[in-house]
């Protein structure tokens, strides 16, 4: 007799099942980036009907790396060649923030009644993880700051190919990579040791977002170096778009009615705004000739910075230039998170 799965594993193996089913779903009807919308949206329908899901921990955090490597592969001299022509859109960026901040925080305080600190780390468009933990530590409220948070990456995530088809009209075909089987063995080997050490050096040093971040710098160093000439295997990609898609969905387990109507109602909404913010940004980006659209609307999309990179593949955009723009932007609200906690820590609900 087969002995039953062990009870600890049965969550993460409905997880499994689900975002495998999905992924399965999607590439059947056609639907574009199925690795990643089929796991996303799977796991996001078992999430609400209160399906006991469960997270794969370290194995998500680990498929984030492959991003890091394959943007920090795309980082060549040419592409540091081109680094001035980006320093006026990069130069738009704390305004961008700012604008977000002038506008967010009373959004959330005004409208939807959120405390000082909760109704800030809502607002700041930095990674989830990171605007959890300031928001913690300036004293607000963590679960909130988690379902508006995965609601914005949810809703950019979902929208974002949409737009970039209809609107700008972009394909979701480019190669995403070449097959394992057609790289070097020792191209392999290194892309594995920086994604690895990258990650984990990362951690030891307190890199923010060290999964992508201390890849990414690695191999850019290798790249520049002229040791590594490919971005990782396709099927390496594949694995990374469905372990965020899976993340993505999991992250709304347990949301009540209440949390629904309000917290989750509030994220949605929010993104109208940064929607709105973003697409003059990216206007006017593509107005001054700093980028082409495509580019433009990547490097100002608020949604997170590894969901950002998948798109940028498969679009054939310019991933030096994305990054470049979404790491200035995480790294200047994570920046000013401490400063603003000072301010905030304590304050009270508005009347």
């Amino acid at each position: 007799m087969i002995p039953l799965l062990p009870t600890r594993h049965r969550p993460r193996m409905a997880t499994f099942a689900l975002a495998a089913t999905g992924t399965g779903v999607f590439w059947l009807l056609g639907v574009p980036l199925p690795f990643l919308f089929g796991p996303m949206a799977f796991c996001l329908a078992g999430a609400l009907l209160h399906v006991p899901l469960k997270g794969f921990g370290q194995i998500s955090v680990a498929a984030r790396t492959i991003l890091g490597v394959a943007v920090g592969a795309s980082i060549t001299p040419e592409v540091v060649g081109q680094l001035p022509r980006m320093a006026l859109s990069v130069a738009l960026i704390p305004i961008f923030i700012g604008l977000i901040a002038l506008i967010g925080v009373p959004f959330f305080r005004r409208i939807w009644g959120f405390d000082a600190p909760t109704a800030y780390y809502a607002a700041m468009p930095g990674g989830l993880q990171d605007m959890i933990l300031f928001g913690i530590e300036a004293g607000g409220d963590p679960r909130a700051l988690s379902l508006i948070h995965a609601t914005r990456v949810l809703i950019v995530v979902t929208l974002a190919p949409i737009l970039l088809t209809q609107v700008y009209g972009a394909a979701l075909s480019n190669p995403i990579g070449v097959p394992t089987a057609s790289l070097p063995l020792h191209e392999l080997a290194l892309m594995a040791a920086a994604a690895f050490v990258g990650w984990k050096g990362g951690e030891r040093l307190g890199l923010f977002g060290a999964a992508i971040l201390g890849p990414m710098i690695v191999t850019s160093a290798l790249s520049l170096a002229d040791v590594i000439h490919f971005r990782p295997p396709a099927e390496a990609i594949l694995f990374a778009q469905f372990f965020i898609g899976c993340g993505i969905g999991v992250q709304f387990l347990g949301v009540t009615w209440g949390e629904l109507t309000r917290i989750v109602a509030a994220g949605m909404a929010y993104v109208l705004v940064l929607a709105v913010l973003a697409a003059g940004f990216a206007a006017a980006v593509t107005g001054l000739g700093l980028a082409v659209p495509v580019d433009a609307f990547l490097a100002f999309a608020p949604g997170g910075q590894a969901e950002m990179t998948v798109l940028a593949i498969v679009t054939g955009a310019d991933l030096g230039f994305v990054i470049t723009h979404h790491l200035t932007r995480i790294v200047l609200v994570i920046i000013g998170a401490p400063v603003a906690a000072r301010f905030m820590r304590g304050a009270k609900p508005p009347d």
